[in-house]
């Protein structure tokens, strides 16, 4: 049997752009991408804050540093600069492997700078 797990997240990103005649599906600044350890084509869930709209893309990598997070092609129909957005990237693995697994967890300002990088998400409470 395998699980699918969370592997990273980029949390609460900002849309930058949102290019309909591009080629690609999210661009990502290249620093995110790597502190996330998400690689680029890999595919990602895109989950807009602003309008609920849930889809599924895959990274490409964008200029290191430039804070760009662009939704392109068809996606750009779903997201809108200025909008908040958390992207995920999920992996299969035993649970044997799930048991010791900690996703890459980047928590992003309004900018897309990073705050700072966690291994857990709080527990929730009443």
């Amino acid at each position: 049997m395998e699980l699918t797990l969370l592997k990273a997240k980029l949390h609460k990103a900002t849309v930058t752009h949102a290019e309909l005649e591009y080629e690609g599906s999210c661009a990502i600044d290249g620093r995110l991408l790597d502190a996330a350890g998400i690689l680029e084509y890999e595919q990602v869930q895109v989950y807009n804050l602003a309008n609920g709209e849930r889809f599924t893309t895959y990274a490409i990598r964008a200029e290191e540093g430039s804070g760009i997070i662009s939704v392109n092609g068809a996606a750009a129909h779903r997201a809108r600069p200025g909008d908040r957005v958390i992207i995920c990237a999920y992996a299969r693995m035993t649970p044997a492997e799930a048991r010791t697994f900690r996703p890459r967890l980047v928590y992003l300002d309004e900018a897309n700078r990073i705050r700072r990088i966690g291994e857990r998400i709080p527990v929730q409470v009443a």
